[in-house]
């Protein structure tokens, strides 16, 4: 049994009332283990016809599904591949809420890791454009890690403050503002942020909450749609934050969320559409979502046109769509970039689109992220091994392979099941391993 603070427990006491008890008993199990399918590289349906492992479905969540204790998906080749990114499932819940459609600009404002954002470029599917940013350079590492793991094509990722975005004004049509909080939604999964809240309760969390949200409506343009959330239970750090914002803009709105027996309305009369999770109701952890609009009418995006006509002899043996962005070049790196209207110069990016590769002594050397955001059918040279061949495994270790038997030459695309895993230089049937070291099986 977790031993939690007792001030934290008399406030669950009275939050929870009679379900308080069965609220305690839920610590005495462990956390719940689930996984977020990729849509972008397969279907729900074609993934279940080679699904490795038992699998259970999130009832809110479209493409979440628990796994057993006996399944480890994190060692297996089709994570390499990324069909798939671990996420705790109240988690699931803020993403799938955001309502996408195609050719939004949207933004992630606290992204990393980022689960959040990789739903949100599932939904967008490759068009418009995601602005994933993060304060922390060191977890905007990660964040872009796993963007590019997943293949996505169509992102800006940044590291900088919320003052610092100003010149997105009224720009995005959708944002997802998952907030720094005290964590309590998370003690069963994650024991160390006990000892973080008994340093840094909602006391410091509020304030900073508050003044997020303030910002990020600024930069909603009008009708647009934002979902706050957080993992805590604290009213302070939920319906507190969302009343604040509520008369600082008085044609902001909470949106009603489609019901689920899982989910506990919020705790106030502004705040019943919003919704909590909790983990003695749910298999999963707590958090808070709320749905918010700004206004009544949607402000048309401006269209883009997808004329650009790019020209680029380096990817004539790809099949990949150029049209949604501008090629661009820096110090012999080539980026393919979604248009923005919005001058980023002096901002913190770690990556601008998609990065395609480089030029090395007049070769062009294609990138992990291309081979990530391709399929094998759209590239004319494909070493494709299937699940039960060794050669996967040694390929996601870095090694050399022998592949005479495949009569491959040249750059390969290596598969595992038809599912990119990376790059290798094929001569005379000896593979040379080209994935970079931070992808590869640890």
């Amino acid at each position: 049994m977790i031993e939690l603070p007792e001030s934290y427990l008399d406030s669950m006491r009275e939050l929870l009332g009679e379900e308080y008890p069965d609220y305690l008993n839920c610590f005495r199990s462990d956390s719940i283990r689930s996984l977020r399918l990729n849509t972008r590289k397969s279907t729900v349906h074609d993934f279940l016809k080679i699904n490795p492992f038992t699998l259970t479905p999130v009832s809110w969540s479209d493409d979440g599904f628990y796994y057993e204790e006996t399944d480890d998906p994190t060692r297996h080749p089709y994570y390499y591949a990324g069909l798939y990114y671990i996420q705790e499932a109240s988690a699931m819940l803020p993403a799938q809420l955001l309502p996408i459609e195609k050719g939004d600009r949207v933004l992630d404002l606290c992204a990393a890791p980022g689960g959040k954002t990789l739903k949100i470029a599932d939904k967008l599917n490759g068009t418009g454009v995601l602005f994933a940013n993060d304060i922390s350079v060191s977890r905007t590492q990660v964040l872009l890690k796993n963007i590019e793991n997943q293949g996505v094509t169509n992102c800006i990722v940044m590291a900088e403050e919320i003052d610092h975005l100003d010149r997105f004004t009224e720009y995005f049509d959708k944002i997802l503002l998952d907030a720094p909080c005290s964590g309590e939604g998370m003690f069963r999964k994650d024991r160390k942020l006990i000892k973080s809240w008994l340093e840094k309760g909602s006391d410091c969390y509020a304030p900073i909450q508050k003044e997020l949200l303030h910002k990020t409506v600024k930069l909603l343009k009008p009708g647009g749609k934002l979902v706050y959330s957080t993992c805590t239970f604290s009213r302070y750090e939920n319906e507190e934050v969302i009343e604040t914002a509520l008369q600082e803009y008085p044609d902001l709105h909470v949106l009603p969320i489609k019901g689920n027996d899982a989910f506990v309305a919020g705790l106030t009369e502004k705040t019943r559409n919003c919704v909590r999770l909790y983990p003695h109701r749910i298999k999963g952890e707590g958090h808070f979502v709320a749905l918010l609009q700004k206004g009544d009418t949607q402000t048309e995006t401006d269209i883009v046109s997808d004329a650009h006509n790019n020209v680029f002899p380096y990817l004539e043996h790809f099949d990949i769509d150029l049209s949604h962005g501008y090629i661009v070049s820096r110090k012999d790196r080539f980026y393919l970039e979604p248009e923005i209207p919005v001058d980023l110069s002096g901002l913190r990016i770690l990556r601008s689109g998609l990065y395609l590769g480089e030029l090395s002594h007049d070769r062009f050397e294609p990138s992990y992220a291309l081979a990530k955001a391709i399929k094998d059918k759209r590239y004319d040279n494909i070493l494709n091994l299937s699940l039960e061949d060794q050669r996967v495994l040694k390929y996601l270790k870095g090694e050399t392979l022998d592949v005479r038997d495949r009569h491959a030459s040249g750059t390969v695309l290596v598969c595992v099941d038809h599912y990119p895993l990376g790059f290798g230089i094929v001569n005379k049937g000896i593979l040379k391993n080209k994935l970079p070291a931070q992808y590869r099986y640890q």
